[in-house]
């Protein structure tokens, strides 16, 4: 039995989509309600970090586990771990981020991360981790401007970022949890090519065959938009992570999805171009890019500032 958490997220409802027939697969949700358009046989059961009863029931017969935690620092990775070793599970794959190796990252969410794999490495079950740069599919943030004003605000705009389609992070995922020779490895996760935001800008322009204007964001409008959507701490975690996209500590390419799954990472147009329903399109542009809507506003997208 594979259990999945984070499943009405971005990677998790992937990973539950991809696993293939025939393989037990069971679903935690704290509110199952909330989990949707899952195959025949998978299992959605309620459970929640905070409640160590709750995860005793959800992990009895589970081998394998998809672990994905959000709520920075606030201890549910090593509840789970403590949990998933009672109930014997054999392997932990936990979704994590590439920022733990760099260097000069040392803001909340990093430190957090790293406390977070150090728990798997000595919890005495198999582990592997993923370590996925940003998702492009942040860039879904920028669906509003892009509809009503042909704008795509982002700080730091020549920065070039490899980020990867949270499609390709969960084909490894699934990988990872069907197959044998994963544990005790990390996999640094990302995209073929590294590209700026005003590149981005470019290329989502070409799909949806409008000229897109990119404007860059300032410092303080850039926190006064973070400040309104995260905690403080977290928001300041967010700003030091931009200022090393700027440093050039997120251009590195790897080809590790294309490695592991057999098939190359989905380039940012690829996509782009599976989401142009969300930006107002329809699919790649036949012709040029014609002029977008023009008007004032100050909507303040904050895409590639994730690890």
């Amino acid at each position: 039995m594979i259990l999945v958490t984070g499943a009405s997220g971005t990677v998790g409802r992937e990973v539950v989509g991809r696993l293939p027939a025939g393989v037990g697969v069971r679903v935690m949700a704290r509110d199952p309600a909330r989990i949707g358009g899952v195959g025949a046989g998978v299992e959605v059961v309620a459970g929640d970090y905070g409640d160590p009863g709750s995860l005793a029931r959800v992990l009895r017969g589970v081998r394998t586990v998809f672990l994905v935690t959000a709520r920075v620092g606030g201890g549910d990775d090593a509840v789970f771990v403590a949990a998933a070793r009672a109930a014997g599970v054999r392997r932990v794959v936990k979704l994590s981020a590439a920022a733990v190796l760099d260097e000069g990252a040392g803001d909340l969410i990093t430190r957090w991360q790293r406390e977070s794999e150090g728990l798997l490495r000595d919890c005495g079950m198999e582990w592997t981790l993923l370590r996925p740069r940003a998702f492009m599919s942040n860039c879904l943030s920028w669906a509003g401007s892009v509809r009503c004003e042909g704008v795509v605000r982002a700080l730091y705009g020549e920065a070039a970022h490899a980020c990867v389609d949270p499609a390709d992070v969960a084909r490894v995922a699934v990988r990872v949890l069907t197959e044998e020779g994963h544990a005790g490895r990390a996999y640094t996760l990302t995209g073929p090519q590294a590209l700026s935001a005003v590149e981005q800008t470019r290329e989502l322009g070409a799909v949806l065959g409008v000229a897109l204007r990119f404007e860059e964001l300032s410092p303080a409008r850039a926190r006064a938009a973070l400040e309104g959507r995260y905690p403080p701490a977290v928001a300041e975690a967010l700003l030091d992570s931009a200022l090393r996209l700027k440093a050039g500590a997120k251009a590195g390419v790897q080809d590790t999805v294309g490695r592991l799954t057999g098939r190359p990472a989905r380039t940012f147009r690829q996509w782009a171009a599976a989401h142009a329903a969300s930006f107002g399109g329809h699919g790649d542009a036949a012709g040029p890019p014609q002029a977008g809507p023009r008007a004032s506003g100050t909507g303040a997208g904050t895409a590639g500032t994730a690890p």
